[in-house]
This record gives C-alpha cells, structure tokens and sequence, in this order.
C-alpha cells in the first residue's frame, strides 16, 4: 500500500481540475437524521450533535487510542501524526465502517458511499498547537465536492480544550483564496484564511465523548490552541459520494462502506490485521 502524505503540496493539488461548489443534499426519505438535520446541513454546513457511540464502547476506544498513540509515539510520531489509520489498524477500519455512523453520512450523500479517510486530531494539555481557519476541499484532489467529515469525539471537547468551530454557512461561498501558515501560529495543518467572519458567524462545536458532528468538505473551521490541563482527542473521518472521483492515487485509500461503486474507481480494500 502507498505511504500518502498528510497533506499533497499545492503543486499537486493545483495539477488537479476539480469541481468546488456545494451540491445541496435533496432526501425526502431519510433513516436516521431528520428533515431538520438535513435543512441545517444545507443551510449551515454542519449537523451536530450525533449520538453514537454510548460511554462503554467510548472507553474502550479511548484505551485502544492510548495505545496506539504510546506505539506512534515511541516510534518517534506525535499526537497529530496517525494519519490514513483505517489503512493500518484494523479497530479503525471497523469504525469508519460502523452502520451507526455510515446511516448518517448516508442520509447526507446517497446510497453509494466511500470512506477514504482518518485520521486522529489529538490536542494534548497546553501542546499549543491550533488548526487554522481551513476548508477541508482544499486539501483534497477529489471532484466533484460530494464529501463529509465526521468528527468523533473521543475525549469530552468544550470551549476550554479547543473544541471545533466553524463559520456558519460559509460553504456556500466556494473554495476560498488561503495563504501558507506562518511558523508563529503553530499550525497543525498549512493553510490560514484571514478574516473568516466577513463569511458568516463562529459557532462552537461541543460535544461530549461518543458524539459526532458531520460538516460539508467547503465549510471553513478550525480550533484553538488546547490551553487546559484535559486532553482533546478526535477521530475524523472521511466520507464521499462513490460517484466522486480521487486523483493522485487517493482512490487507493477507499472502503465501499455503503451500497456500490458502480464506476469501480475506489480500491474496496480489505481489512487490515494489525491493531
């Protein structure tokens, strides 16, 4: 399996011809989430919170986080850099493709659906590290823009250990002009956009461990500096339409977690052994 880099340069990605515009989801017939959800995805970019996992099955990822983040990290990684982890371990595997979590992407993005992505966000107390204002489209070469993040909580996430934020319907503007982060921001990522507010308003995202919330590809978010003695960790992972297309080899990267992909583009990988 290729070795993919967190992030591809902006060499690559401008190789890429790709179709940045949100495509409104139109479900009148949803499982899980309600026609609310639905109006306030189309409308805010996000829907949040989601009830997943309850505190049993929460702890018991959290212990296997533990783990994997000493191995990671006794192996010269950090707290940010379990990138791609669906393609290593298999636990995560089984999370990306657990029904609770597809039957809410699904209501959002139809009934093919590809998982493709993951990857462990964890603030550690007073790390200092923040995720700049960013939409997550830029970074990706998929086209058309049919795809979501789901953002797990694993710890408790509130205002005081950095939890998300996100500017309110700002994915109805398109892919917005970044410039490269500059060191004294001490970005996790390598995109800044300045002066997010002229695109909507800063919503926190709450969520208490075992909960998610989904946002759009374009909505522009990001998260503090983790200034409190708690740790913040998130699993996010990654969903399109099957009918998207991967450049850069990034189809390599897919899981067929609903329906089918009639193109037969993304990989269908099979689980990985390793825990």
């Amino acid at each position: 399996m290729k070795n993919f880099s967190i992030v591809p340069s902006d060499d690559e990605l401008a190789s890429v011809p790709r179709d940045l515009r949100f495509y409104s989801v139109n479900n009148d017939a949803p499982t899980v989430l309600t026609g609310d959800q639905i109006d306030r995805f189309n409308r805010d970019g996000y829907v949040a919170p989601l009830p997943i996992f309850g505190d049993a099955e929460i702890s018991g990822i959290r212990s296997y986080f533990d783990d994997l983040l000493a191995r990671v990290t006794a192996a010269g990684g950090n707290s940010y850099s379990i990138s791609s982890a669906h393609l290593k371990y298999g636990p995560v595997y089984d999370i990306l493709k657990d029904p609770r979590i597809v039957d809410c992407v699904s209501d959002l993005l139809g009934e093919n659906v590809i998982g493709w992505g993951s990857h462990f966000f964890c603030k550690m107390p007073h790390d200092g590290k923040s995720v700049a204002w960013h939409q997550d489209a830029s970074y990706w070469p998929l086209s058309p823009s049919k795809a979501v993040t789901v953002w797990l909580a694993i710890d408790d996430a509130d205002e005081e250990n950095a939890c998300m934020r996100f500017i309110a319907g700002s994915h109805h503007v398109g892919h917005l002009t970044y410039r490269p982060s500059d060191s004294a921001e001490h970005n996790v990522l390598n995109q800044t956009i300045d002066n997010p507010e002229q695109y909507g308003s800063v919503v926190y995202n709450p969520l208490p461990a075992g909960s998610a919330s989904i946002h759009s590809d374009l909505l522009l978010h990001g998260s503090k500096a983790n200034d409190s003695d708690r740790r913040r960790c998130a699993l996010t992972l990654r969903y399109c339409s099957a009918d998207v297309h991967a450049a850069l080899d990034w189809n390599q990267k897919g899981v067929q977690v609903r329906g089918t992909d009639p193109s037969g583009h993304w990989s269908n990988l099979t689980r990985p052994a390793e825990s």
